[in-house]
């Protein structure tokens, strides 16, 4: 490997190096797609775990990751002969020019929903001349994603033909009927916890909970994931502040009642709250001057 080489040149030489049969890495000559796959995802979230947390050092880094991924992969392709890095840089790169023919063509495009219609219709054509058969409003919805965004892709589908709700009114009433579904169930099933198709209808019913929920912020354009980020954050940065609570106090948080517990809970709320409406500055900034 020369040392001259820099950018993705020198990345593409280091992972052929890892894995040379003769001269390379045993772990990374073990992988295969499949093994290699749960780090693509695992990357990926990472990545938006940076942006949301506006890191852009830690941005950085987690692309570096990401794009490692797909080298990996183009690696193991190459060596199948199936295809190389370049082929998929210049697949993306057709793509890309084809599906925007309002800039690189002379097709119009005045804004962001037009550009999205024009997106899906170019796809739909060349799923077509690829000869798939499938002709659902719902085709091309992968299954190996995360199931809360392919729930919204899903009904993202059915809306552009019509079958949506015409704002988020009904979609709360929804939610309200279906949690009182699993009400009914949760009853059956502690009624009888032997009784399988009791749980089954449980399942079922939570499952369709989420369903709504998904919908009901896509109707609210809220990132499903985004939200659910910020919900196990908060969720993390109260349970360790009442873990520290505890340890202050001598009690130690396992162990003690359940009652202990909710009040160190909203001792942690409370202290939240309380410094997100302290002035920039700290408490001082609410002095007077002289």
């Amino acid at each position: 490997m020369t040392e001259d080489r820099s950018g993705i040149e020198r990345l593409l030489a280091i992972m052929a190096r890892l894995r040379d049969r003769e001269h390379g890495c045993p772990w990374d000559l073990e992988q295969d797609f499949a093994t290699i796959a749960p780090y693509t995802i695992e990357e990926a979230y990472e990545v938006a775990d940076a942006i949301d947390r506006g890191d852009l050092a830690a941005l950085q880094d987690e692309l570096g990751d990401l794009l490692l991924q797909v080298v990996f992969h183009a690696q193991m392709a190459s060596e199948q002969g199936a295809f190389a890095f370049a082929d998929v840089a210049a697949a993306i790169s057709d793509k890309m020019v084809r599906r925007h023919p309002h800039v690189f063509a002379d097709a119009r495009a005045d804004d962001a929903d037009a550009v999205l219609r024009s997106w899906h219709q170019i796809k739909r054509d060349e799923c077509q001349a690829q000869g798939d058969a499938d002709r659902s409003a719902l085709a091309g919805v992968a299954r190996g994603i995360p199931e809360w965004q392919r729930a919204v892709k899903l009904q993202e589908r059915a809306a552009r033909v019509g079958f949506d709700w015409p704002d988020p009114a009904p979609v709360i009433g929804k939610l309200h009927e279906e949690i009182d579904e699993v009400r009914a169930e949760f009853a059956a099933v502690a009624a009888d916890p032997d009784d399988a198709a009791a749980r089954a209808r449980l399942q079922e019913e939570i499952g369709d909970v989420l369903f709504v929920c998904a919908n009901l912020a896509r109707h609210a354009k809220v990132d499903v994931g985004a939200a659910l980020r910020h919900a196990n954050l908060k969720f993390e940065r109260r349970f360790r502040a009442m873990e520290a609570l505890a340890d202050a106090d001598g009690a130690g948080l396992p162990g003690l009642p359940l009652a202990v517990q909710d009040r160190y809970w909203d001792r942690a709320k409370a202290d939240e709250k309380a410094r997100r409406a302290m002035p920039e500055g700290g408490p001082d900034a609410v002095l007077p001057t002289s």
